[in-house]
């Protein structure tokens, strides 16, 4: 593998935005590179990736820039296409011309070719829409290559040409390190990620499908993406989204019943131009403000599992499932759905309506097998899903690629997990979690006169998530309420629950798993009785007014969720004697009898 310290220094021509500058261009690269043919070349006769940039007002907290991401083979002459011609059919390009203090990046190196400035400018927008202090990012375009000659140069290439523009002190803010934005959650969900073989061939079937649905004007066509957690059916669903979004013909709704998620999609909604508030919202909301005669185009569903399937104080709708209620709604819909990852009574689906769901999908029903969150060997994957689906507690296998380890003491487990967060300059999402056996509430306070609801063992405790107030609303006016619950600072302080981080990965994740899960004669066995998660415990009254209780099931799931949200690293301690028992002779690497 090539590493980004391999490979030449990039060429970086810096100049103002202005017609001016732009009409002479080629003599000002000349200027500035005297003699050296090779680098005038490099800048006017082959690819390069161009940035154009403008800073609005700066207010006492914040700066805010407006950013353009290009790739051409002709710099000079797409210059003044842009100050020329763009303006008169966009407003954005319009708004650059006029600026006064618009910049100009010109990026060349001596390995660019098309494919590979295509990819440049691509990850460029994945790294930009990340930045906090952009507030617009324009492209309008997706670009990732698939193979090409000198695809194995592309990230070290694009990794010097981004240190290398982080190097001015005076773009720092705009260029941070690149460890800071890749544990961010709009980095993670970005469109611009580029697809692996698998999301590529689900993407063309996709957007095949949306096509003749549109053509023939159908109704209610359902494609139904499946695949377990860290399967990547999130950034599949983000690139879709945006493909389609930026199209000004077609109607396309986001729908996610997280809260968290909904913050991350509305980022990446707001920075690309692609829509506003109402482009993403809970399903709910889409129920009560569309109907049969007033159908959106595309209804994008991400967590489709976390629907509800049985009206409510908060849901009226026709049905009593939201998943056919939107399809009554929409001409195409395109659902992410994962059995293991429902977690409450009301999300349960009975088999009628899954049937009746299959029925619709018909052959449009796409599994996405790769596991893309987890870097860790075959072999700690295999030790972790036999952990929560067969059950059973095998000898933790040695993996120099990820730290799993079990901590005796919570505390020291909080202590290490806030070491890993601080090593990431406080901008990681390394978090503690814990299955929800301990009471919470955000209505009320404890009874004891206790501040917090918290999660405790002995002498240690931790309050629960979405409680702790940050002293500081803004970085670099980025509000934190915008922020998904792992990306604000001080929540470090506090303890996650499936409510807070499904969806979303964690660098490292410290797991508290609570007396609902325990081990007994040799298997790991879960008692509802001890969760505190009542909205998992409760009995669910079926369509032929039986009464059911689904707990096993849904503690199943939320240990599922809780033990598969860390990229690097899996920090476990159990409540339950036994089970901690058996988690440390595993950790010596013993079998458990």
């Amino acid at each position: 593998m090539i590493m980004s310290e391999q490979v030449k220094d990039p060429l970086i021509f810096e100049t103002s935005y202005r017609k001016d500058t732009a009409a002479h261009l080629d003599e000002e690269i000349e200027k500035r590179y005297p003699g050296k043919y090779h680098e005038q070349e490099l800048l006017t006769d082959y690819p390069t990736v161009y940035i154009i940039d403008n800073q609005g007002k700066q207010s006492d907290y914040k700066e805010d820039y407006t950013v353009y991401v290009g790739e051409t083979i002709d710099i000079q002459r797409r210059t003044l296409e842009h100050l020329d011609v763009d303006p008169e059919t966009r407003e954005d390009w319009e708004e650059l011309r006029n600026a006064k203090n618009a910049h100009m990046f010109v990026i060349g190196h001596e390995h660019f070719n098309k494919s590979l400035a295509l990819d440049i400018e691509n990850r460029m927008m994945q790294y930009l829409s990340s930045v906090d202090v952009i507030s617009k990012l324009n492209n309008r375009r997706e670009n990732a290559q698939r193979k090409y000659y000198t695809s194995e140069e592309f990230i070290p290439i694009f990794n010097r040409i981004w240190d290398k523009l982080g190097e001015n002190k005076k773009y720092r803010n705009l260029f941070p390190p690149r460890q800071l934005l890749e544990k961010s959650a709009i980095f993670k969900a970005s469109p611009f990620n580029k697809l692996t073989d698998e999301q590529n061939q689900a993407k063309k079937k996709i957007l095949k499908t949306v096509e003749q649905a549109l053509a023939k004007n159908q109704t209610g066509q359902l494609v139904l993406v499946t695949g377990e957690a860290g399967a990547g059916k999130t950034v599949l669903m983000s690139n879709i989204f945006y493909e389609l979004a930026k199209q000004d013909q077609l109607n396309a709704i986001m729908m996610v019943n997280h809260p968290q998620q909904v913050k991350v999609y509305r980022q990446i909604v707001k920075k690309l131009g692609v829509g506003d508030d109402e482009t993403v919202v809970k399903p709910t909301h889409f129920i009560n403000k569309y109907d049969e005669d007033h159908k959106v185009d595309v209804a994008f569903i991400d967590e489709a599992h976390l629907l509800w399937t049985k009206r409510n104080q908060g849901y009226y709708g026709h049905g009593d499932n939201q998943l056919l209620d939107i399809l009554q709604r929409a001409k195409v819909v395109l659902a992410v759905y994962d059995h293991k990852q429902v977690l409450t009574a009301d999300e349960i689906m009975e088999n009628e309506d899954w049937q009746q769901i299959k029925r619709l999908a018909g052959n449009k029903v796409i599994r996405l097998k790769n596991q893309m969150r987890i870097a860790a060997s075959d072999e700690t994957i295999r030790w972790i899903r036999d952990f929560i689906d067969q059950r059973r507690i095998f000898p933790i296998p040695q993996d120099d690629k990820y730290d799993l380890q079990v901590f005796d003491d919570p505390k020291a487990m909080q202590e290490a997990i806030a070491r890993f967060n601080a090593e990431d300059h406080g901008h990681g999402i390394s978090r503690m979690v814990a299955t929800f056996d301990w009471e919470y509430s955000s209505n009320r306070k404890p009874k004891d006169g206790s501040d917090y609801w918290c999660v405790s063992e002995g002498d240690w405790s931790m309050p629960w998530n979405l409680q702790l107030k940050s002293n500081q609303k803004q970085r670099n006016g980025i509000n934190y309420d915008e922020l998904s619950w792992a990306e604000q600072p001080h929540t470090i302080k506090e303890i996650g629950s499936t409510y807070t981080v499904q969806g979303f990965d964690l660098n490292h994740v410290g797991v508290v798993i609570g007396p609902s899960v325990k081990y007994r004669d040799g298997k790991v066995v879960f008692d509802p009785s001890a969760s505190a998660n009542k909205k998992a415990v409760q009995r669910r009254t079926m369509k032929d007014n039986s009464k059911q209780r689904f707990g096993e099931q849904l503690l199943h799931n939320e240990l599922n969720v809780l033990l598969t949200r860390g990229v690097h690293g899996l920090y476990l301690h159990a409540v339950d004697p036994q089970l901690q028992a058996a988690l440390k002779r595993a950790a010596l690497g013993k079998r458990n009898a």
